[in-house]
């Protein structure tokens, strides 16, 4: 009996969620499927590469096993592709027998309080892509900054908090930008806050973060008075949550530093039961106006009217991702996703796009962790596994309509380039890798290994 052709699956997204949806498709025994992963950038792996602290190699090291996916001659990395400019919701789904999304969540929450639009006012991924190397990612200016302030109480404040408090010679083992070294160890920050409007049973970060944090060498940790209000009894908390106050009381019980002894690494506060009303300043962010807050009867968070005022030199929004809208694809603004059922694509009708999927952040929102999106792109490429044998064939080459077009993707191979490269370009330095982070450059070594190829 003849073998069954291949079907031809898209992934847009080469980051964890894609990649994961990518590895079940093609270690699946059940239809045979060739998988092309786009992504606009010219590197793989998304988050696990430009989002993960640098110093937090455990988690990265996911990417490495990601990469295996690779390792199958079913699946392509087109790379430098991007939806909606060099490839558009039509060209896919005539091209491809399906399609899935995982383009995760690129925007963000806004507080909307006045000042925000202050220079000095900013989001933590924005800060995080900066550190992370993301060649999309403005430089950071840390000069004149004494006093940071990140509003949120979840991993993401807590990473930017401990890259800021950290001996920058401590990072010098990571990959983290030379440029981005050299201006954290010019920074004379002294005060950072963690500041949320709830209290610290309600805080998002894990345990294993937040200790890290409070063991900072040479860091004065503060929790300011009125944290723990109304936590006598956690006995009825989750085993997470009375762990991080225990963390959190561990601290705060500790003696003051004697006077005239500054911590070397500053001062870092954690100020809960308290909101943003506004950003202060003439021309850019001096200080942040907040106001306390309780919980009501209905235990949500209400503002008691009593107010301080905190100086900062730099505020980072950490209060959450927010998917963005893809050219031609369903979207619901309101939750920030696009509408699906189990991963189903839903159109304005409410009913399924044949051959159109979605995973991870853009299917969801952004919530979970990294290992998340495996499970929930399992239940996605189950779908679409089962709906593929009725979807129809296609045949239009992907590829020779971008070259015909001007558009030359990048390939695995060529991230192997940048990979090595990053690693010599350690080597000089003593570093086990230093990120490569211009565009200019990332281009440059794709061209050169594809000339070497020709």
């Amino acid at each position: 009996m003849a073998q069954a052709l291949p079907r031809r699956v898209a992934i847009v997204g080469a980051g964890p969620a894609g990649l994961f949806a990518a590895q079940h498709l093609v270690t699946q025994q059940d239809l045979p499927v060739l998988v092309d992963v786009y992504d606009r950038l010219p590197t793989p792996f998304g988050l696990l590469r430009y989002g993960v602290a640098p110093d937090h190699t455990s988690i990265r090291s996911v990417a490495t096993a990601l990469a295996q996916t690779f390792d199958s001659d079913r699946i392509r990395f087109l790379g430098h592709v991007e939806l909606g400019l060099d490839i558009t919701h039509e060209q896919l789904v005539e091209a491809y027998d399906a399609v899935v999304y995982a383009v995760g969540a690129a925007g963000d929450l806004m507080m909307k309080v006045p000042g925000e639009a202050l220079p000095g006012s900013g989001s933590a991924r924005q800060f995080v892509a900066w550190y992370g190397g993301h060649p999309d990612a403005n430089p950071q200016s840390l000069r004149g900054v004494r006093s940071v302030a990140c509003i949120g109480v979840g991993n993401v404040a807590v990473d930017v908090a401990r890259i800021l408090a950290k001996e920058p010679e401590e990072l010098r083992s990571t990959d983290m930008p030379e440029s981005v070294l050299a201006e954290l160890a010019d920074s004379e920050i002294t005060d950072i806050w963690i500041i949320g409007r709830r209290g610290p049973q309600f805080a998002s970060y894990t345990t294993k973060e937040l200790r890290e944090l409070l063991a900072t060498p040479g860091l004065e940790v503060v929790v300011e008075p009125g944290a723990f209000d109304g936590l006598d009894d956690v006995a009825g908390l989750d085993r997470r949550t009375r762990a991080n106050i225990e963390a959190l009381r561990a601290v705060a019980e500790r003696p003051p530093r004697p006077v005239g002894s500054p911590a070397p690494r500053g001062r870092l506060h954690f100020l809960f039961w308290h909101r943003p009303v506004a950003l202060l300043g003439e021309h850019r962010v001096e200080r942040l106006a907040l106001e306390r807050t309780t919980l009501d009867a209905d235990d949500r968070v209400v503002p008691t009217g009593e107010q301080r005022t905190i100086p900062a030199d730099l505020v980072l929004r950490a209060i959450g991702y927010r998917g963005m809208a893809l050219p031609g694809v369903p979207f619901d603004a309101d939750r920030g996703v696009v509408p699906n059922e189990h991963g189903r694509v839903l159109g304005p009708d409410g009913l399924p796009l044949p051959g159109e999927y979605v995973t991870g952040w853009i299917k969801r929102g952004p919530i979970g962790v990294i290992g998340t999106n495996k499970s929930d792109a399992a239940e996605t490429v189950a779908q679409l596994l089962a709906d593929l044998p009725g979807l129809p064939r296609h045949d239009v080459d992907p590829l020779e309509r971008l070259r015909l077009e001007g558009i030359r993707p990048t390939s695995f191979e060529d991230w192997l380039a940048i990979d090595a490269a990053e690693i010599e370009r350690g080597a000089e330095t003593g570093r086990p890798r230093v990120k490569i982070e211009a565009w200019h450059e990332l281009m440059r070594l794709c061209n050169e290994e594809r000339a070497g190829r020709t």
